[in-house]
């Protein structure tokens, strides 16, 4: 993490709001503009960046002991949960503890290299997988709390 100049989280207080569209054009546009960008989708239980940017069929692999992140330009890496997926139908049933774990390597052990930014897509809520990711990231430059106009999201994003 101390080769990442920004980081940027994305977050909302239900799923379905937008919250993966929003990351992804935003570090879309940030790598348009000469900036190096990572994107890291961490939305454990709905996976949706590999789907947005037509990399379904990419996997990541090892650097000794760190992981690569799939490379979708030449200023974007992108890293998701759902590369290491099998089966992108099947639900991820795991407890507490195996989701910080996973969160802890995706935060600690992927190689981004020098970044200018990095735009997390958290999980939507503010349970146990949000607090953790924020925890283990430690300070964030900025926050982007994504909502639709229905009162009930708009209760839920006052949350975050």
């Amino acid at each position: 993490m101390e080769n990442i100049k920004h980081k940027i989280l994305v977050l909302s207080g239900k799923g379905g709001v937008g919250k993966s569209c929003i990351a992804v054009n935003l570090a879309v546009w940030l790598s348009m503009q000469g900036k190096n960008v990572g994107l890291l989708d961490i939305d454990i239980h709905g996976p949706s960046i590999p789907k947005l940017l037509n990399l379904e069929s990419s996997r990541v692999h090892g650097k000794g002991d760190k992981i690569k992140p799939v490379l979708y330009s030449d200023t974007l890496k992108i890293m998701s949960i759902g590369f290491l997926l099998q089966d992108q139908t099947n639900a991820l049933i795991w407890r507490g503890p195996m989701k910080h774990n996973v969160i802890k390597q995706f935060v600690t052990d992927v190689s981004w290299g020098n970044l200018d930014y990095l735009v997390v897509d958290c999980p939507p809520g503010t349970g146990d997988e949000p607090l953790s990711i924020v925890q283990l990231l430690g300070r964030a430059d900025g926050a982007v709390i994504v909502t639709t106009p229905q009162q009930l999201s708009v209760i839920d994003v006052k949350k975050c």
